[in-house]
């Protein structure tokens, strides 16, 4: 039990090194890395609506610039207007061969670490959808997809998503400040799953709404509370933070699930495909979580058989997981007051 306790320690300084070091180098973008969103809405025989949605990066576009293939023809040409951290794009086109088999490009995706989530509606009830990545920024319409191919996409998102969500993270590594027991360990986890599972349902399927800037303001103020019972903890005070940490995480487990839905909410996806994307999302998130908290055990598993880790070094890292945690608190906050995030 002991050995467990000692690499919970060093587990968690690791978490916060790196997570720390990635959110000094992307603040701007310390939750998530929102994908850009390519839908594309046949109407007639030849013809076919285009939304092109790509997300606001430190309040600037995504470099990114979509290029339809030489064969289509502007019906109305690109018409756009600004959305709360996105910009939208719409267009007709003309294809009187279809689409199927042509290729779509992503030019400047490969500079960027952003993906961008396609989907295809035809007349006759057929659709196609896929992420791109910045490893290879095409796509290449088919003529069906299979459902599977579908649920696989969303899983790969759903995991890439907690892996770019730093705060998410590094939520995951302060409650790892507290807990020193296995048991408790799988008892806290296992509460913030089932938590943010039911207010990511709730959200996608517009049940409940809550707007993106303040939940994400709350998220940072929910590492930063964690973080100050952490200290609270290493002076050897009491709480229900320290007492029951998987009461807290469940707590704040329903606040970060709001946060997960913005991913999926913001892409405006057809009803008929939430259930299947919502699940295979959900098991995409809690595969990063567990990889991200297996990878640092591991890790830290090593590194205190050479380390010794004193109640100095853990107040040290709750004060760093504070401070990181209250500078994206203060710069949200800026957002939603100063900045119009509310409008």
């Amino acid at each position: 039990m002991a050995g467990f306790a000692r690499c919970l320690v060093a587990a968690h300084l690791l978490a916060v090194a790196v997570v720390a070091m990635l959110g000094l180098i992307l603040p701007a973008a310390a939750h998530e890395i929102r994908p850009a969103y390519l839908q594309i809405d046949q109407t007639d025989a030849r013809h076919f609506n285009i939304l092109w949605k790509t997300p606001l990066m430190s309040g600037m576009p995504l470099p990114v610039v979509l290029k339809l293939p030489d064969s289509v023809t502007h019906v109305l040409e690109p018409q756009e207007r600004p959305l709360p951290g996105s910009i939208l794009q719409k267009r007709i086109i003309s294809a009187p061969n279809d689409l199927a088999g042509l290729r779509i490009e992503f030019v400047g995706l490969q500079a960027t670490i952003t993906d961008v989530l396609v989907r295809v509606n035809w007349l006759d009830g057929r659709q196609a959808s896929a992420i791109v990545r910045p490893s290879q920024p095409w796509y290449v319409v088919p003529a069906e997809q299979s459902r599977w191919s579908v649920a696989f996409d969303y899983l790969k998102l759903g995991v890439r998503h907690i892996l770019y969500g730093l705060d998410h993270l590094l939520f995951v590594a302060s409650l790892m400040l507290i807990v020193r027991n296995w048991r408790v360990l799988v008892k806290t986890i296992t509460a913030f799953t089932i938590a943010h599972s039911i207010t990511l349902g709730l959200a996608t399927f517009g049940l409940v709404a809550l707007p993106g800037p303040p939940v994400e303001a709350l998220v940072a103020l929910s590492i930063l509370l964690v973080a100050a019972e952490a200290v609270r903890m290493e002076r050897g005070e009491k709480s229900l933070t320290i007492t029951w940490p998987w009461v807290v995480a469940f707590g704040f487990g329903l606040l970060h699930g709001f946060g997960f839905a913005g991913a999926m909410t913001d892409l405006g996806l057809p009803r008929q495909d939430l259930p299947l994307a919502l699940l295979f999302f959900n098991i995409g998130v809690e595969i990063g979580q567990l990889t991200f908290i297996a990878a640092i055990l591991a890790v830290a598993y090593s590194a205190r058989l050479i380390f010794t880790l004193g109640k100095p070094v853990r107040i040290a890292a709750a004060y760093g997981i504070g401070t990181i945690a209250a500078f994206w608190a203060v710069e949200r906050l800026d957002a939603i007051f100063f900045s119009g995030g509310l409008m």
